[in-house]
């Protein structure tokens, strides 16, 4: 809760205006279109902590793109951004995980950017109470209003914004515009805004923590294996001591641990998903143009993340992100052994 006896505070739309003022030729639209970002981040915020009461658990029926189940909260806080992005009148296209095509605006409220979002990554872990969140990102469309679907797939490196919000005990936004500079928001249900909490998050460049699901380490090309086990077992003659394992299973909160304590998560591909699984547009992109602004790196093992250019809307890849020395051994585990991404692996 907010400190009563403070005054002066640094709301998330006061930090966005104030971005706004360092750029005489803004014209306010990333402004209001952020406006509408918090407000959907907000209402997710408050069924996902009345969910058990309001019966919004369990499944809904349904099946996603992705041929997951979606639960009633997925399909709930999808239909809280679609509505209010589509309303701000600042998007022309919005690509969401839950929806399998591209939604596309009604003309008269298109406006000159694209936005893909996860409305709630982790839905699988509700039920147990687990954190979950919303990432999105947020694209400048070269035609403005008038622009065509094709200008979505072009490479991560054109993201203008990239942020994510994690709900659990308190709820938290992350937030980058570019710049070197990430910040950390945290709700204060007393007045209802996010106030800047964690300001110029930084990414240390070797941590003591990985994240992976090593429950699938008998698919992994040696590649992985390699690099792993080097974090387990760390050479002699290093001097490093063994990293300790953290895994969560929703990527919002294991990339929030590794972005305030350093270290890597990682969803690599295996046998089974030899592209990788995480979705390139609304959960890869966001969450590595993070950590490189926060200092830190993202690569599927081969290349980095912010170069890949997707295909399709719903393409998926691979991904370790964490402090740079951290991905930089995992580049260099890449380098010395056969993997599924270039290959090579057998």
């Amino acid at each position: 809760m907010t400190d009563h006896h403070q005054t002066n505070l640094m709301t998330l739309t006061r930090y966005v205006l104030e971005e706004q003022r360092q750029h005489p030729d803004a014209t306010g639209d990333l402004t209001i279109a952020m406006n509408a970002v918090q407000l959907g981040c907000k209402f997710v915020e408050a069924c996902v902590r009345k969910a058990r009461l309001i019966n919004l658990v369990g499944l809904a029926g349904n099946t996603n793109v992705q041929g997951e189940d979606q639960k009633k909260l997925d399909v709930l806080s999808n239909e809280m951004f679609v509505n209010a992005l589509k309303a701000s009148g600042k998007f022309s296209f919005m690509v969401s995980e839950e929806v399998d095509d591209i939604v596309v605006v009604p003309e008269e409220l298109r406006g000159k950017y694209c936005i893909t979002f996860d409305p709630l990554d982790g839905s699988s872990n509700i039920d147990a109470g687990v954190n979950v969140g919303t990432i999105f990102g947020i694209w400048r469309l070269p035609s403005g209003p008038r622009a065509t679907v094709e200008e979505i797939l072009v490479p991560g490196s054109e993201i203008i914004a990239g942020g994510y919000c994690m709900y659990g005990s308190s709820c938290n936004l992350v937030l980058t515009f570019g710049g070197n500079r990430v910040e950390g928001f945290t709700l204060d249900p007393a007045i209802g805004e996010f106030i800047l909490t964690h300001p110029d998050i930084r990414i240390p460049p070797r941590g003591k923590i990985y994240s992976v699901n090593e429950g699938n380490s008998m698919y992994w090309d040696d590649a992985t294996r390699a690099y792993f086990g080097s974090l387990k077992a760390p050479p002699a003659d290093s001097g490093r001591k063994p990293y300790s394992a953290r895994y969560i299973g929703s990527m919002v909160a294991d990339v929030h641990r590794t972005l305030l304590y350093g270290g890597v998560f990682a969803y690599p591909s295996d046998r089974k998903s030899r592209s990788g699984k995480l979705r390139i547009l609304y959960e890869s992109f966001p969450m590595a143009f993070i950590a490189e602004q926060a200092g830190g790196r993202a690569t599927t093992g081969i290349q980095r993340v912010l170069d890949l250019v997707p295909k399709h809307i719903h393409d998926r890849c691979a991904i370790f992100l964490g402090g740079a020395d951290d991905i930089a051994d995992a580049e260099a585990a890449f380098a010395a052994n056969s993997n599924w991404l270039d290959g090579s692996q057998k």
